[in-house]
């Protein structure tokens, strides 16, 4: 997946390199820079001694020592002066400047943390916003994974006015199943989605179907009859918007191997959040992501506050893979892509 957000120590992650939020002297501090000197040893204070110091939103980069990273980028963000100091910019730089190093470098891999948001007090919803909106565009133009690393919980903060909203929309659509045997809980289920689905559809007369006819038929034409899989469907949904797969696979935080695997196959099996990043990444209305669903064996379902924050994302026609991600997390819930 080429943008993950996972909660871990960063000093214990294995990848290229690992960001780390440093001070202006480069020689140690406290929080994530302390931990990541102490963790990589006395070799990386010496070595950034001989990098005369860091200006605010630059980046430079250093050995990674006993680190697992092989390198470790070195940047130093804004702290916090309530917004009108450049703030915004200047962390936005710290991103760019920190992602155009590990591509100069040829690295595969790389682990931020949310910079600025500890002890330079910028708010973690602000700090998480940016750190988002920065990375997504240069994956959209760039072949890179890239990890978000929180420590806990606490230190990932959607925004206030966000988080009410989605939270609002899933207990207005939530249905919470209580413990009841496998078959009636399928069967509540079914009744409920059909319920759901057909309250959304236009109301209008049908016809009295006519008796089938009695006959055999051939094996030939029983093949020509099939519904197209899933992989065709996608195929034909990405010529239909114009769109090239770079693009397609890009917007759907999907890496290059598994498109290859799904356009080369086309009996392909995808998983339900494989589904659900093409229907974002091509802009699908509900209906449209129901139908994609159904061709890889799947459905939204009330019961699944995954589906339903996915739908509130499509209802509000907000199709940003890396946003939706960000909420899916604050959820504790799977996140869109591979």
């Amino acid at each position: 997946m080429p943008l993950e957000i996972i909660r871990n120590d960063i000093t214990q992650v294995h990848v290229d390199a690992i960001v780390n939020a440093a001070n202006e002297s480069l020689l140690g501090g406290g929080g994530v820079d302390g931990a990541i000197h102490r963790a990589a040893g006395p070799e990386l204070l010496a070595e950034c001694r001989t990098l005369g110091g860091c200006k605010v939103g630059a980046a430079k980069i250093t050995k990674g020592y006993r680190l697992p990273a092989k390198y470790v980028i070195h940047t130093v963000g804004p702290v916090w002066r309530g917004g009108k100091s450049n703030e915004e910019q200047l962390l936005a730089d710290c991103y760019r400047n920190s992602l155009a190093l590990a591509r100069e470098h040829d690295l595969e891999s790389i682990a931020f943390p949310l910079i600025s948001s500890g002890a330079f007090g910028y708010p973690k919803d602000k700090a998480l916003k940016v750190a988002i909106a920065e990375i997504g565009d240069f994956l959209l133009q760039h072949e890179l994974t890239v990890y978000l690393v929180v420590f806990d919980r606490a230190s990932f903060t959607l925004s206030e006015k966000l988080f009410s909203s989605i939270t609002e929309y899933i207990d207005d659509n939530y249905i919470d199943l209580h413990p009841i045997d496998d078959r009636n809980r399928r069967e509540l289920v079914c009744m409920q989605e059909a319920a759901f689905y057909e309250k959304s559809m236009p109301q209008a007369s049908m016809p009295a179907p006519e008796a089938p006819l009695k006959r055999k038929r051939k094996l030939a034409d029983v093949m020509k009859q099939l519904e197209e899989t899933f992989s065709q469907v996608l195929l034909r949904l990405i010529d239909e918007k114009g769109m090239s797969d770079a693009e397609t696979y890009k917007k759907a935080n999907i890496d290059r191997k598994l498109f290859s695997k799904i356009r080369n196959d086309i009996y392909y099996k995808p998983s339900k959040p494989t589904v659900l990043a093409f229907a974002i990444a091509l802009r699908l209305n509900l209906d449209e992501t129901r139908d994609l669903l159904r061709k890889a064996g799947f459905a939204l379902s009330r019961s699944s506050k995954f589906d339903i924050i996915v739908q509130y994302f499509i209802e509000e026609g907000n199709y940003n893979i890396f946003e939706i991600n960000e909420a899916l997390f604050a959820f504790d819930q799977s996140l869109l892509g591979n």
